[in-house]
């Protein structure tokens, strides 16, 4: 019988956990002979979850009658699922996903604000008494979210940046699994960190190692930066929200660097844009979806390249400073409609209400080499002296019959493990090949590397990447794949820098493997 294996199994798995004293619902198999008395804690419509003296049990609700004061209504059950974390994803993209869901559903989203932090929308059909769920979004921090999830007091969180190590270990130790494997978290949309002016300001571009530097207050005046002589306010995000994070992790951190107290800091990302916008001397860090009338500078380094945040350059993360916005979700069954809504999230028609709420979607796109017109020239002009014309001739060769899909891979530094938005894009190219969106078609993954070291080691290196995404992405197929999908793997080192090679975060971006569909 299914129901005794599965409760047989966590008996065993779980014969260590602590012992729960309270007693409130009893769970008998349909011919009597299982019987599981425990404290319900929690009923997603289909299985009950029990803390009983063996420990934490999983029971599908159809082979089982309940008894007990604790016992669901079975008939008007209503699901409750808690969210929490970022307050701008869950007052922008999350409501607008919901309201997209509820239309597909022919259901009805109430919204409620139910206090100065919380609200709740209430799904409804039209020919039922009761709600069919209650949403409730928890809006604050990204840290506030990975603590309830940790307390329990949330079932998703909001975040605007991967987990951390220290969180991911305390989830693990809450039994809740391992957050960085990439069936914990999912991208709901693609922002970018932007630093911003006002119109009047003279500077056109800057590097990311002067953004570091003003930041940290090493560089306080645009003289030094060959502006005019004027004190430099820097205007930043409050403390604690996902974007001020992004910044310490993405931008200070590898240089080392801390924040500066000289801040003005702003809760409210339209208070930040405003005072940019009438200051011609400040500089702000904000989203690209959040921008208003301020002026977006694009990054540049010393060898020349500058790169601009748009819908393409941060979908293919070949802009430095993407900002992917995660759900991440612990390693316990959600009820139904939140498992619908989340694969929601990830369909054609959730790409289309990403792209109306202002952010961009991780619908796949493909660029031909067409496109690539920019980065080639920046190829031929900024390729190492060991990186011959042979080697160019052979990667156009690769190219020019072929598209760009706007998936790309890279790797947290120092290790070859693809970073959070690589893994959830992973996922995506694997349930694609699935699907069988690539039938009859040739995907090449191509490594490329950074210019540290010779150039035929960098070659090694790069087609190493390509390999380590490839069969990563093979892990991933549940199913399996048409027969007609031919994966091969090629890599071509430093021939095509996407930024310069003189700060780490040029390096990062350099270091990448992308597809190549045929």
């Amino acid at each position: 019988m299914t129901f005794f294996r599965m409760a047989a199994a966590a008996l065993i798995w779980l014969s260590n956990s602590v012992i729960v004293q309270a007693q409130d619902i009893t769970l008998t198999s349909h011919d009597g002979k299982v019987e599981v008395t425990g404290n319900l804690l929690s009923y997603d419509g289909e299985f009950y979850r029990v803390a009983t003296q063996f420990g934490e049990l999983t029971v599908d609700g159809s082979g089982v009658t309940c008894e007990g004061l604790a016992c669901p209504n079975l008939i008007d059950f209503v699901a409750e699922v808690r969210f929490s974390g970022s307050s701008v994803m869950a007052e922008t993209v999350l409501p607008a996903l919901i309201k997209g869901f509820a239309d597909q559903e022919g259901m009805t989203a109430t919204r409620t604000q139910l206090d100065d932090s919380t609200i709740q929308f209430e799904m409804s059909k039209p020919d039922r008494n009761a709600p069919m769920a209650r949403f409730s979004f928890r809006t604050g921090t990204t840290d506030d979210g990975f603590a309830d999830l940790i307390a329990d007091e949330t079932d998703v969180v909001l975040a605007l940046r991967a987990v951390r190590d220290a969180e991911n270990e305390a989830a693990r130790a809450a039994r809740l699994g391992d957050l960085t494997q990439t069936r914990r978290s999912r991208i709901v949309a693609l922002d970018a960190m932007v630093p911003v002016v006002a119109d009047e300001n003279p500077f056109r571009q800057i590097s990311l190692v002067d953004l570091a530097r003003i930041l940290s207050g090493e560089v306080q005046n645009w003289l030094d930066l060959g502006g005019p002589d004027a004190p430099i306010a820097l205007h930043v995000p409050g403390a604690g929200t996902g974007l001020r994070q992004v910044i310490e992790d993405q931008l200070l951190s590898p240089a080392k660097l801390q924040l500066t107290e000289a801040t003005i800091p702003h809760d409210q990302n339209a208070d930040l844009i405003r005072a940019v916008a009438r200051d011609p001397f400040a500089i702000g860090i904000t989203s690209q979806a959040g921008t208003g009338e301020t002026r977006a500078l694009p990054l540049a380094g010393g060898c020349g390249h500058a790169l601009a945040a748009t819908r393409q350059s941060i979908k293919t993360e070949d802009y430095p400073l993407t900002s992917p916005m995660f759900l991440y979700l612990p390693a316990r069954r959600l009820p139904r409609i939140a498992r619908q809504f989340l694969a929601f999230s990830q369909s054609p028609a959730a790409q289309d209400v990403i792209r109306q709420a202002g952010y961009v979607d991780q619908a796949p796109e493909m660029l031909g080499v067409s496109a690539q017109g920019d980065r080639l020239a920046n190829a031929i002009a900024s390729g190492g002296a060991e990186v011959g014309l042979e080697e160019l001739q052979r990667m156009i060769a690769v190219m020019r019959p072929s598209d760009r899909l706007s998936l790309s891979f890279r790797f947290e530094p120092g290790s070859s493990r693809p970073d959070a938005q690589s893994r959830a894009n992973i996922l995506q190219l694997a349930q694609a090949l699935e699907a069988g969106t690539f039938e009859g078609r040739q995907l090449t993954f191509v490594g490329f590397s950074d210019g540290s070291g010779a150039a035929s080691a960098n070659a090694r290196i790069a087609q190493l990447r390509a390999r380590t995404v490839r069969n990563a992405v093979l892990a991933a197929v549940e199913t399996e794949i048409p027969e007609t999908v031919e994966l091969l793997v090629d890599g071509f080192g430093e021939a095509m820098p996407m930024a310069c090679d003189d700060s780490e975060w040029g390096r990062k971006v350099n270091r990448r493997v992308e597809i190549w569909v045929q």
